[in-house]
């Protein structure tokens, strides 16, 4: 049975995100170097993109390179970037074909300077588009976007810009990285490991977590399902009891 008729539409995530982990316990399964899984890992980008543009997802976004990886290999942070840069140049027409719009969030300045005129030759190209948004988290960590918004809200205070007693939830997230994205509503993490690994903490303060063992290059439109069913499945309180609900 096709797990996508299982789906109520009325009750999609807006936002769904994923933290994209496995590539390299996949590769050393086949006795592969981890560039070798990370270069198997677009399948897995492509058709989670798809399941949920067919599901009516808003936003997707991808946790793709962390702060935290730059302490990797040169030579895997080489691949990596080159990999990005080979990839949205191969994905842009299919971009344009079903309608996404790519953005990123991350310290993008600190991408090497080919990497940057790439992503944002695409983002610029597919701006309009309006299916569905796909988000790459590059050069992440969410800790840094929020002490770079709590400094950025400091000096609005401090030129007068701003009053301090009108500080409020939406200040803070209109000076995230993310003011233009829902919250989240599903966070996706693959490879069995269970933690959020500083992504987008403030953005996933009701998310729904969902875990699972499969490694990511593995990782298929029949997942994603499995993931927005199990979503679905939950009781969402934000707080309140669930006789509230009901009522």
């Amino acid at each position: 049975m096709d797990k996508k008729l299982l789906i109520d539409l009325q009750k999609v995530p807006h936002h769904v995100a994923i933290i994209m982990d496995g590539n390299g316990r996949w590769a050393k399964s086949k006795g592969m170097n981890r560039i070798f899984g990370h270069r198997n890992a677009l399948t897995a980008v492509r058709e989670s993109v798809e399941a949920a543009s067919q599901v009516g997802v808003e936003a997707i976004t991808l946790y793709a390179f962390s702060t935290e990886n730059w302490k990797r290999p040169k030579m895997e942070i080489d691949a990596l970037m080159s990999l990005l840069i080979n990839s949205l140049k191969k994905e842009l027409p299919d971009f344009m074909k079903n309608g996404v719009k790519v953005n990123s969030i991350g310290c993008i300045e600190s991408l090497p300077y080919k990497a940057q005129k790439v992503l944002n030759d695409v983002i610029s190209e597919t701006k309009n588009n309006t299916k569905i948004i796909l988000t790459f988290a590059l050069s992440y960590g969410s800790r840094e976007e929020i002490v770079n918004a709590v400094k950025n809200i400091s000096k609005k205070v401090v030129n007068k810009e701003l009053d301090l007693e009108k500080i409020d939830e939406n200040t803070i997230n209109n000076h995230l990285y993310t003011f233009n994205l829902p919250y989240v509503d599903l966070m996706i993490r693959t490879s069995g490991e269970q933690r959020i690994s500083n992504f987008l903490l403030w953005q996933m303060a009701y998310a729904e977590l969902y875990f699972t063992d499969i490694l990511w290059p593995d990782f298929r439109q029949e997942h994603f399902y499995d993931a927005i069913i199990e979503y679905q499945n939950r009781e969402r309180r934000f707080g309140k009891t669930s006789e509230q609900l009901t009522e």
